[in-house]
Protein backbone atom coordinates (compact mmCIF):
# COMPACT_ATOMS: atom_id res chain seq x y z
CA UNK A 1 0.00 0.00 0.00
CA UNK A 2 1.34 3.59 -0.84
CA UNK A 3 1.66 6.61 1.78
CA UNK A 4 -1.25 8.11 -0.41
CA UNK A 5 -3.36 4.72 -0.15
CA UNK A 6 -2.51 4.62 3.86
CA UNK A 7 -3.28 8.31 3.72
CA UNK A 8 -6.95 7.73 2.60
CA UNK A 9 -8.13 4.51 4.68
CA UNK A 10 -6.61 6.95 7.72
CA UNK A 11 -8.53 9.73 6.70
CA UNK A 12 -11.74 7.36 5.46
CA UNK A 13 -11.50 5.95 8.84
CA UNK A 14 -11.56 9.49 10.53
CA UNK A 15 -14.04 10.46 8.13
CA UNK A 16 -16.25 7.58 9.47
CA UNK A 17 -16.03 8.69 12.81
CA UNK A 18 -16.39 12.31 12.42
CA UNK A 19 -19.59 11.89 10.61
CA UNK A 20 -20.95 9.45 13.19
CA UNK A 21 -20.76 12.12 15.78
CA UNK A 22 -22.54 14.37 13.34
CA UNK A 23 -25.21 12.18 12.36
CA UNK A 24 -26.06 11.78 16.45
CA UNK A 25 -25.81 15.14 16.78
CA UNK A 26 -27.85 15.46 13.58
CA UNK A 27 -30.86 13.81 15.08
CA UNK A 28 -31.16 14.91 18.30
CA UNK A 29 -29.89 18.47 18.37
CA UNK A 30 -33.32 19.97 17.16
CA UNK A 31 -35.29 17.81 19.27
CA UNK A 32 -32.83 18.70 21.98
CA UNK A 33 -33.86 22.49 20.94
CA UNK A 34 -37.06 21.98 21.82
CA UNK A 35 -37.09 21.12 25.08
CA UNK A 36 -35.08 23.62 25.91
CA UNK A 37 -36.76 26.54 24.23
CA UNK A 38 -39.65 28.46 24.50
CA UNK A 39 -40.53 28.49 20.70
CA UNK A 40 -40.69 26.28 18.88
CA UNK A 41 -39.66 28.09 15.80
CA UNK A 42 -36.34 28.05 17.23
CA UNK A 43 -35.67 24.62 17.64
CA UNK A 44 -33.33 24.32 14.79
CA UNK A 45 -31.15 27.05 15.60
CA UNK A 46 -28.80 24.44 17.95
CA UNK A 47 -28.08 23.16 14.73
CA UNK A 48 -27.87 25.88 12.38
CA UNK A 49 -25.13 27.02 14.71
CA UNK A 50 -23.02 24.71 13.83
CA UNK A 51 -23.34 25.27 10.77
CA UNK A 52 -22.18 28.84 11.02
CA UNK A 53 -19.27 27.85 13.67
CA UNK A 54 -18.16 25.45 10.60
CA UNK A 55 -18.90 28.74 8.46
CA UNK A 56 -17.11 31.61 10.36
CA UNK A 57 -13.89 28.64 11.02
CA UNK A 58 -13.57 27.15 7.63
CA UNK A 59 -11.00 30.37 6.37
CA UNK A 60 -8.91 30.16 10.11
CA UNK A 61 -8.67 26.18 9.97
CA UNK A 62 -7.07 26.24 6.50
CA UNK A 63 -5.26 28.87 6.74
CA UNK A 64 -3.80 27.30 10.08
CA UNK A 65 -3.01 23.91 8.60
CA UNK A 66 -1.04 25.55 5.82
CA UNK A 67 1.23 27.14 8.80
CA UNK A 68 1.30 23.90 11.09
CA UNK A 69 0.24 21.24 9.35
CA UNK A 70 -2.80 19.04 8.44
CA UNK A 71 -2.33 15.88 11.58
CA UNK A 72 -2.27 18.95 14.32
CA UNK A 73 -4.70 20.83 12.81
CA UNK A 74 -7.04 18.51 12.57
CA UNK A 75 -5.70 16.80 16.13
CA UNK A 76 -7.09 20.41 17.04
CA UNK A 77 -10.42 20.43 15.49
CA UNK A 78 -11.06 16.87 17.24
CA UNK A 79 -10.46 18.31 20.90
CA UNK A 80 -12.59 21.42 19.92
CA UNK A 81 -15.21 18.82 19.23
CA UNK A 82 -15.00 16.98 22.72
CA UNK A 83 -15.40 20.83 24.70
CA UNK A 84 -18.41 21.33 22.39
CA UNK A 85 -19.84 17.56 22.81
CA UNK A 86 -19.34 18.14 26.59
CA UNK A 87 -21.13 21.45 26.70
CA UNK A 88 -24.25 20.00 25.08
CA UNK A 89 -24.33 17.34 27.59
CA UNK A 90 -23.86 19.79 30.31
CA UNK A 91 -26.38 22.05 29.25
CA UNK A 92 -29.11 19.34 28.86
CA UNK A 93 -28.21 17.56 31.96
CA UNK A 94 -27.41 20.33 34.77
CA UNK A 95 -27.80 24.15 33.58
CA UNK A 96 -31.08 23.69 31.19
CA UNK A 97 -29.74 26.04 28.93
CA UNK A 98 -31.13 26.55 25.66
CA UNK A 99 -28.17 29.73 25.28
CA UNK A 100 -25.32 27.06 26.53
CA UNK A 101 -26.37 24.47 23.64
CA UNK A 102 -26.65 26.68 21.29
CA UNK A 103 -23.18 27.79 22.44
CA UNK A 104 -21.81 24.45 22.19
CA UNK A 105 -23.39 23.44 18.63
CA UNK A 106 -21.58 26.40 17.57
CA UNK A 107 -18.26 24.93 18.83
CA UNK A 108 -19.10 21.30 17.61
CA UNK A 109 -19.54 23.72 14.00
CA UNK A 110 -16.05 25.17 14.77
CA UNK A 111 -14.71 21.39 14.95
CA UNK A 112 -16.26 20.58 11.75
CA UNK A 113 -14.49 23.31 9.88
CA UNK A 114 -11.27 21.22 10.64
CA UNK A 115 -12.06 17.81 9.62
CA UNK A 116 -14.00 19.15 6.00
CA UNK A 117 -10.85 19.38 4.93
CA UNK A 118 -10.23 15.64 5.53
CA UNK A 119 -11.28 15.51 1.71
CA UNK A 120 -8.36 17.46 0.81
CA UNK A 121 -5.89 16.18 2.67
CA UNK A 122 -6.39 13.23 0.52
CA UNK A 123 -5.16 15.19 -2.51
CA UNK A 124 -2.31 16.54 -0.84
CA UNK A 125 -0.18 13.33 -1.73
CA UNK A 126 -2.49 11.21 -4.46
CA UNK A 127 -0.52 10.73 -7.42
CA UNK A 128 -1.85 12.46 -10.86
CA UNK A 129 -5.15 10.78 -11.93
CA UNK A 130 -6.08 9.68 -8.57
CA UNK A 131 -7.47 12.63 -6.80
CA UNK A 132 -11.36 12.22 -7.90
CA UNK A 133 -11.12 8.74 -6.00
CA UNK A 134 -9.29 9.54 -3.51
CA UNK A 135 -11.85 12.07 -2.47
CA UNK A 136 -14.47 10.03 -3.13
CA UNK A 137 -12.80 7.13 -0.98
CA UNK A 138 -12.23 9.28 2.02
CA UNK A 139 -16.29 10.93 1.94
CA UNK A 140 -16.79 7.00 1.36
CA UNK A 141 -16.29 6.26 5.21
CA UNK A 142 -19.05 8.34 5.90
CA UNK A 143 -20.68 4.84 5.55
CA UNK A 144 -19.36 3.83 8.51
CA UNK A 145 -21.59 6.87 10.19
CA UNK A 146 -25.00 5.41 8.30
CA UNK A 147 -24.38 1.93 10.48
CA UNK A 148 -23.03 3.04 13.37
CA UNK A 149 -24.34 6.46 14.22
CA UNK A 150 -28.10 6.19 14.52
CA UNK A 151 -27.64 2.72 16.15
CA UNK A 152 -25.70 4.99 19.33
CA UNK A 153 -27.82 7.30 18.85
CA UNK A 154 -31.22 5.30 19.42
CA UNK A 155 -28.56 4.06 22.84
CA UNK A 156 -27.45 7.42 23.95
CA UNK A 157 -30.90 8.77 23.76
CA UNK A 158 -31.74 7.69 27.04
CA UNK A 159 -28.40 6.56 28.08
CA UNK A 160 -28.68 9.29 30.99
CA UNK A 161 -32.32 9.02 31.59
CA UNK A 162 -34.54 10.56 32.66
CA UNK A 163 -32.16 13.36 31.09
CA UNK A 164 -32.73 13.22 27.04
CA UNK A 165 -30.57 13.32 24.63
CA UNK A 166 -27.08 14.56 27.17
CA UNK A 167 -25.87 10.57 26.26
CA UNK A 168 -26.17 11.52 22.62
CA UNK A 169 -23.64 14.64 23.12
CA UNK A 170 -20.97 12.01 25.38
CA UNK A 171 -21.20 9.94 22.45
CA UNK A 172 -20.32 12.31 20.19
CA UNK A 173 -17.45 13.31 22.46
CA UNK A 174 -16.24 9.73 22.51
CA UNK A 175 -16.15 9.63 18.35
CA UNK A 176 -13.66 12.94 18.93
CA UNK A 177 -11.31 11.16 21.12
CA UNK A 178 -11.47 8.30 19.28
CA UNK A 179 -10.42 10.62 16.13
CA UNK A 180 -7.54 12.01 18.20
CA UNK A 181 -6.10 8.29 18.60
CA UNK A 182 -6.12 7.09 14.91
CA UNK A 183 -5.32 11.12 13.39
CA UNK A 184 -1.62 10.05 15.38
CA UNK A 185 -1.03 8.12 12.39
CA UNK A 186 -1.48 10.43 9.63
CA UNK A 187 1.64 10.87 7.55
CA UNK A 188 1.18 14.20 5.69
CA UNK A 189 4.26 16.37 5.37
CA UNK A 190 4.29 19.35 7.02
CA UNK A 191 3.94 22.56 4.73
CA UNK A 192 6.38 23.25 2.56
CA UNK A 193 7.46 26.77 1.21
CA UNK A 194 4.92 26.28 -2.20
CA UNK A 195 2.13 25.74 -0.09
CA UNK A 196 1.71 29.04 1.86
CA UNK A 197 -1.25 31.67 2.37
CA UNK A 198 -0.47 34.67 0.38
CA UNK A 199 1.05 33.05 -3.20
CA UNK A 200 0.49 32.79 -6.57
CA UNK A 201 -2.34 34.86 -8.48
CA UNK A 202 -4.87 37.06 -5.96
CA UNK A 203 -8.13 35.17 -5.01
CA UNK A 204 -10.66 37.51 -7.29
CA UNK A 205 -8.49 36.19 -10.22
CA UNK A 206 -9.04 32.87 -9.46
CA UNK A 207 -12.66 33.32 -8.23
CA UNK A 208 -13.56 34.39 -11.88
CA UNK A 209 -12.83 31.24 -13.50
CA UNK A 210 -15.84 29.86 -14.94
CA UNK A 211 -14.89 26.54 -13.19
CA UNK A 212 -14.18 27.75 -10.47
CA UNK A 213 -17.86 29.65 -10.31
CA UNK A 214 -19.47 25.77 -11.02
CA UNK A 215 -17.58 24.20 -8.52
CA UNK A 216 -18.14 26.66 -5.57
CA UNK A 217 -22.05 26.66 -6.81
CA UNK A 218 -22.37 22.67 -6.95
CA UNK A 219 -20.93 22.50 -3.29
CA UNK A 220 -23.22 25.68 -2.13
CA UNK A 221 -26.70 23.96 -3.79
CA UNK A 222 -25.58 20.39 -2.95
CA UNK A 223 -24.88 20.82 0.80
CA UNK A 224 -27.25 24.00 1.51
CA UNK A 225 -30.60 21.62 0.13
CA UNK A 226 -29.24 18.42 1.89
CA UNK A 227 -29.30 21.00 5.02
CA UNK A 228 -32.34 22.55 4.32
CA UNK A 229 -34.09 18.88 3.81
CA UNK A 230 -32.59 17.06 6.21
CA UNK A 231 -33.02 19.59 9.16
CA UNK A 232 -36.42 19.69 8.95
CA UNK A 233 -37.09 15.96 8.37
CA UNK A 234 -36.91 15.19 11.96
CA UNK A 235 -39.44 17.91 12.79
CA UNK A 236 -41.57 17.01 10.06
CA UNK A 237 -41.58 13.40 11.48
CA UNK A 238 -42.20 13.99 14.67
CA UNK A 239 -45.01 16.67 14.08
CA UNK A 240 -46.63 13.82 11.82
CA UNK A 241 -46.77 11.38 14.99
CA UNK A 242 -43.65 9.51 14.06
CA UNK A 243 -41.42 7.96 16.72
CA UNK A 244 -37.73 9.36 17.42
CA UNK A 245 -36.83 5.69 16.66
CA UNK A 246 -38.50 6.08 13.17
CA UNK A 247 -36.69 9.77 12.25
CA UNK A 248 -33.21 8.05 13.30
CA UNK A 249 -33.75 5.24 10.92
CA UNK A 250 -34.55 7.97 8.45
CA UNK A 251 -31.68 9.60 8.97
CA UNK A 252 -29.27 6.36 8.99
CA UNK A 253 -30.38 5.36 5.65
CA UNK A 254 -29.90 8.92 4.67
CA UNK A 255 -26.41 8.99 5.82
CA UNK A 256 -26.03 5.82 4.50
CA UNK A 257 -26.87 6.95 0.83
CA UNK A 258 -25.07 10.69 1.17
CA UNK A 259 -21.79 8.00 1.51
CA UNK A 260 -22.26 4.62 -0.22
CA UNK A 261 -22.12 6.42 -3.54
CA UNK A 262 -18.49 7.76 -2.86
CA UNK A 263 -16.88 4.22 -3.77
CA UNK A 264 -17.71 4.95 -7.66
CA UNK A 265 -18.58 8.45 -7.69
CA UNK A 266 -15.00 9.12 -8.55
CA UNK A 267 -15.23 6.45 -11.25
CA UNK A 268 -17.90 7.80 -12.49
CA UNK A 269 -16.16 11.03 -12.66
CA UNK A 270 -13.79 9.54 -14.65
CA UNK A 271 -15.91 7.69 -17.32
CA UNK A 272 -18.70 10.21 -17.60
CA UNK A 273 -17.61 13.37 -16.47
CA UNK A 274 -17.49 15.91 -13.52
CA UNK A 275 -19.97 18.14 -15.08
CA UNK A 276 -22.40 14.91 -15.76
CA UNK A 277 -22.17 14.18 -12.54
CA UNK A 278 -22.89 17.54 -10.96
CA UNK A 279 -26.08 17.57 -13.43
CA UNK A 280 -27.52 14.37 -11.89
CA UNK A 281 -26.80 15.58 -8.45
CA UNK A 282 -28.91 18.10 -9.39
CA UNK A 283 -31.90 15.78 -10.78
CA UNK A 284 -31.90 13.85 -7.41
CA UNK A 285 -32.73 16.98 -5.67
CA UNK A 286 -35.59 17.89 -7.98
CA UNK A 287 -36.87 14.01 -7.47
CA UNK A 288 -36.39 14.38 -3.82
CA UNK A 289 -38.59 17.69 -3.75
CA UNK A 290 -41.53 15.23 -5.79
CA UNK A 291 -41.16 12.31 -3.29
CA UNK A 292 -41.51 14.22 -0.47
CA UNK A 293 -44.53 16.85 -1.61
CA UNK A 294 -46.14 13.57 -2.99
CA UNK A 295 -47.23 12.26 1.17
CA UNK A 296 -45.91 11.93 4.45
CA UNK A 297 -45.58 8.22 5.05
CA UNK A 298 -42.45 6.63 6.25
CA UNK A 299 -41.75 5.34 3.02
CA UNK A 300 -42.08 8.74 1.25
CA UNK A 301 -39.68 10.53 3.87
CA UNK A 302 -37.60 7.30 3.33
CA UNK A 303 -37.08 7.70 -0.24
CA UNK A 304 -36.84 11.79 -0.25
CA UNK A 305 -33.65 11.28 1.69
CA UNK A 306 -32.07 8.56 0.37
CA UNK A 307 -32.79 10.72 -2.92
CA UNK A 308 -31.01 14.20 -1.56
CA UNK A 309 -28.48 11.97 -0.10
CA UNK A 310 -27.03 10.85 -3.40
CA UNK A 311 -27.74 13.89 -4.98
CA UNK A 312 -25.85 15.41 -2.15
CA UNK A 313 -23.25 13.28 -3.10
CA UNK A 314 -22.71 13.83 -6.66
CA UNK A 315 -23.15 17.85 -6.14
CA UNK A 316 -20.36 17.43 -3.25
CA UNK A 317 -17.63 15.33 -4.56
CA UNK A 318 -18.00 16.90 -8.35
CA UNK A 319 -18.16 20.29 -6.81
CA UNK A 320 -14.54 19.37 -5.18
CA UNK A 321 -13.18 17.57 -7.76
CA UNK A 322 -13.96 20.61 -10.40
CA UNK A 323 -12.27 23.11 -7.84
CA UNK A 324 -8.67 20.94 -7.61
CA UNK A 325 -8.31 21.91 -11.06
CA UNK A 326 -8.36 26.20 -10.37
CA UNK A 327 -5.93 26.38 -8.39
CA UNK A 328 -1.95 26.57 -8.17
CA UNK A 329 0.32 24.72 -5.25
CA UNK A 330 0.75 27.81 -3.89
CA UNK A 331 -2.73 28.86 -3.89
CA UNK A 332 -4.52 25.61 -2.05
CA UNK A 333 -5.02 26.96 1.00
CA UNK A 334 -6.50 30.85 0.60
CA UNK A 335 -9.12 28.71 -2.45
CA UNK A 336 -10.30 25.75 -0.03
CA UNK A 337 -10.92 28.20 2.19
CA UNK A 338 -13.09 30.41 0.09
CA UNK A 339 -14.82 27.06 -1.43
CA UNK A 340 -15.72 25.85 2.20
CA UNK A 341 -16.78 29.45 3.31
CA UNK A 342 -18.85 29.94 1.05
CA UNK A 343 -20.36 26.14 1.00
CA UNK A 344 -20.72 26.34 5.01
CA UNK A 345 -22.18 30.08 4.32
CA UNK A 346 -24.99 28.70 2.13
CA UNK A 347 -25.40 25.50 4.44
CA UNK A 348 -25.76 27.27 7.50
CA UNK A 349 -28.62 29.72 5.97
CA UNK A 350 -30.54 26.85 4.46
CA UNK A 351 -30.23 25.51 8.56
CA UNK A 352 -31.79 28.14 9.59
CA UNK A 353 -34.23 28.75 7.42
CA UNK A 354 -35.39 25.22 7.55
CA UNK A 355 -36.63 25.39 11.22
CA UNK A 356 -38.53 28.80 10.44
CA UNK A 357 -39.82 27.42 7.06
CA UNK A 358 -41.15 23.80 8.96
CA UNK A 359 -42.93 25.50 11.69
CA UNK A 360 -44.77 28.54 10.01
CA UNK A 361 -45.73 27.58 6.44
CA UNK A 362 -44.92 23.77 6.86
CA UNK A 363 -42.98 20.27 5.35
CA UNK A 364 -44.27 21.33 1.20
CA UNK A 365 -42.73 24.80 1.48
CA UNK A 366 -39.15 23.26 2.54
CA UNK A 367 -39.17 21.02 -0.21
CA UNK A 368 -40.80 23.80 -3.08
CA UNK A 369 -37.66 26.16 -2.18
CA UNK A 370 -35.05 23.50 -3.66
CA UNK A 371 -36.89 24.16 -7.20
CA UNK A 372 -34.77 26.97 -8.07
CA UNK A 373 -31.54 26.81 -6.80
CA UNK A 374 -31.16 23.21 -8.44
CA UNK A 375 -31.91 24.15 -11.63
CA UNK A 376 -29.61 27.20 -11.48
CA UNK A 377 -26.60 24.99 -10.85
CA UNK A 378 -28.10 22.31 -13.58
CA UNK A 379 -27.72 25.10 -16.15
CA UNK A 380 -24.40 26.44 -15.02
CA UNK A 381 -22.77 22.58 -15.22
CA UNK A 382 -24.53 22.53 -18.86
CA UNK A 383 -23.29 25.39 -20.04
CA UNK A 384 -19.57 24.69 -18.55
CA UNK A 385 -19.82 21.17 -20.01
CA UNK A 386 -21.01 22.92 -23.22
CA UNK A 387 -17.94 25.64 -23.11
CA UNK A 388 -15.28 22.66 -22.64
CA UNK A 389 -16.22 21.02 -25.46
CA UNK A 390 -16.14 24.06 -27.78
CA UNK A 391 -12.87 24.43 -26.30
CA UNK A 392 -11.58 20.91 -27.32
CA UNK A 393 -12.96 20.94 -31.05
CA UNK A 394 -11.73 24.03 -31.40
Amino acid sequence: MSPAQRNVVILAICQGMSVSGLVILGIVTALAGQLLSDNPAFASVPLALQLTGTMTMTIPASLLMARIGRRPGFILGQAIGVVGGSLGAYALMYSKSFELLCFAGFMVGVSNAFWQYYRFAAVDTAEKGYEARAISYVLAGGVIASLVGPEVAKIAEVFLAPVTFAGSYLAYTGFCLTGILVLSLLTIPKPVKGWQTGGGRPLLDIMRQPTFVAAVMSGMVGYGLMALVMTATPLSMVACGFEFSDAAFIIQWHAFFMFAPGFLTGHLIRWFGVTVVIMVGTLLMLICMTINTAGISIYHFWFGLVTVGIGWNFMFIGGTTLLTETYRPEEKAKVQAANDFLVFTTAAIASFSSGALQNLVGWTAVNLAVIPPALIVFCVAFWLRTRRHAIVEA
